[in-house]
């Protein structure tokens, strides 16, 4: 048997199936920001189609018969970069195998579809109009669901955290795998239950001082920035940090994404308001932090696992890394704020950096996810997790999501939406079928806090460097620990590896209590 020469052919076949996908990904960039309103049905049967090739390339029958020859051989043992490819194309391959490609090309179709219907139904505040393609879209996911349950029961025959009776994590874990390996609805609710313990008394602690007035009311960020010059400012931010602009481009859209699209081709996206500086700011460092990620892969191994993102959860811990432990600190902003303030010299007149740090570190209750604090952000998602697990296991009736939803913001973050525009319509993702992909958000916050304190300790200087508009050791730092391994490792084993300790949520909230408890004198 010649190993390599199988080798070669499996990753050739599988590097096509990625062409396809990254095809896919250039509609799906244009669609959410050049394309117009009319292309809407024709992009959905492009979608559905290109989904149905990729598959097809993608579950092969070679591909099962060429890992089969080669699950024994050396090449397939080990820690090499070829043994490790196989392992993930052989769970790749499984799982793509486990569906039927009329229900890939039916959810590409669908979601397509719903989330233009999404955008209308927002800007109507009609979740009337949305909600049968809800309901559609929650019928096909539990479809994906039970074809790809039988894999990761596989997978996990001997997990302790196995709750057969949980109905809920039954239909909702082969979803969560999807976008974090290895993670498990019944792990989540311990870790989001630390997480929910350890921000309550923080949150109320911060309300009261608030009522003593201590703190910012946000009104600097308030004022005219504008657009034009918030766009010059961001895109000099995101350059200065590491994001390469002849390898990738910063484009307008109505939900800031990422899109990887391959070697030398990232698109990152925000939305501006003249009103709201913060709001376009801190959504470009965030996407910066994923498309920092894209850039840093191996090119050499593009189309391959070890070209790829480990995970949703490591990608986000690269965005909210530099949104939130470095755009939103004083290092980082002992530099920018000169800046700033002549870009914006009327806006930022007789402003100090403890008034405008105060002010981008303002912790208050909100409604809007992407618009939340450092503080309160975590509770949005944990609201978001109980709800898709009602939702996708039938406890909860798509009618009554506007009120549960309401009820949830109340309960957890005392405030109410007084349309469904700020509740349950406000996030694109279900209308992309995106269902588990909402707690890798806080995994991200719990990894990124992790690596920032890792990488403190291992760059005594950091602090001071950022301080000089320098980001270059961090950035080194994450190409080293993060990016170079590509999907090498499991997520969780990647963080391990780099922190030298297990996922812990403990340096978040620390981080937490440390930055806002000084902010507010809690």
């Amino acid at each position: 048997m010649d190993e390599r020469r199988l080798y070669e052919e499996v990753t050739s076949r599988i590097r096509e199936a990625a062409l396809l996908g990254s095809c896919a990904a250039v509609l799906g960039w244009d669609e959410q920001t050049y394309m117009p309103t009319g292309g809407v049905g024709l992009r959905g049967e492009q979608a559905a189609l290109l989904a149905g090739i990729q598959h097809d390339r993608a579950t092969a029958p070679r591909i099962g018969e060429v890992l089969d020859s080669l699950q024994d051989a050396p090449i397939a043992q080990g820690d090499s970069a070829e043994a490790a490819n196989l392992r993930q194309i052989r769970r790749d391959y499984e799982r793509r195998k486990a569906l039927p490609k009329s229900l890939v090309e039916e959810l590409a179709r669908t979601t397509s579809t719903a989330q233009h219907e999404w955008v209308i139904a927002r800007r109507d505040v009609d979740f009337e109009r949305f909600r049968p393609w809800l309901d559609r879209i929650l019928e096909l996911k539990r479809q994906e669901s039970a074809c790809r349950r039988v894999c990761l029961v596989g997978r996990h025959a001997c997990s302790t955290n196995e709750q057969p009776s949980d109905a809920a994590a039954t239909i909702y874990d082969p979803l969560l795998d999807d976008y974090e390996p290895g993670a498990r609805t019944a792990e989540l609710r311990v870790v989001f239950g630390e997480i929910r313990e350890g921000l309550t008394p923080l949150v109320a602690a911060i309300a009261e001082a608030r009522k003593r007035g201590v703190g910012s009311d946000g009104a600097l960020l308030r004022r005219s920035f504008p657009v034009e010059r918030q766009r010059m400012l961001a895109e000099s931010a995101a350059a200065a940090v590491g994001f390469d602009f002849e390898r990738g481009r910063l484009d307008v859209t109505a939900h800031p994404f990422c899109t990887g699209i391959g070697p030398g081709d990232v698109r990152i996206t925000t939305k501006y308001d003249e009103r709201k500086f913060d709001d376009a700011f801190f959504s470009v460092l965030h996407e910066v932090g994923h498309g920092l990620y894209e850039q840093g892969l191996p090119d050499a191994a593009w189309g391959s696992p070890l070209g790829e993102a480990v995970s949703l959860g490591v990608h986000e811990s690269q965005s909210r890394l530099w949104e939130n432990f470095v755009g939103r600190g004083r290092p980082f902003w002992t530099y920018w704020f000169p800046i700033a303030r002549r870009t914006f010299h009327d806006s930022l007149q007789g402003a100090s950096l403890d008034g405008f740090l105060a002010a981008v570190n303002r912790v208050e209750p909100s409604l809007i996810r992407i618009q939340a604090d450092e503080v309160t952000y975590n509770l949005h998602i944990i609201i978001r997790f109980e709800l898709e697990l009602a939702l996708i296991s039938g406890e909860l009736n798509t009618a009554d999501l506007p009120a549960a939803w309401a009820d949830k913001y109340a309960e957890t973050l005392g405030v109410r939406p007084s349309n469904v525009a700020e509740g349950c319509l406000q996030d694109v993702h279900w209308s992309a079928g995106l269902f588990g992909y909402f707690p890798t958000y806080s995994l991200g916050n719990v990894y990124a806090a992790q690596l920032f304190a890792k990488a403190t300790a291992d760059l005594p200087g950091l602090e001071d460097e950022l301080a000089k508009g320098d980001a270059s050791a961090l950035l080194a730092w994450l190409r080293d620990k993060i990016h170079r391994h590509g999907r090498r490792y499991e997520p969780t084993e990647l963080i391990e590896r780099a922190v030298g300790g297990p996922i812990d949520a403990k340096p978040l909230l620390t981080h937490l209590q440390r930055r806002y408890g000084g902010l507010y004198g809690v």
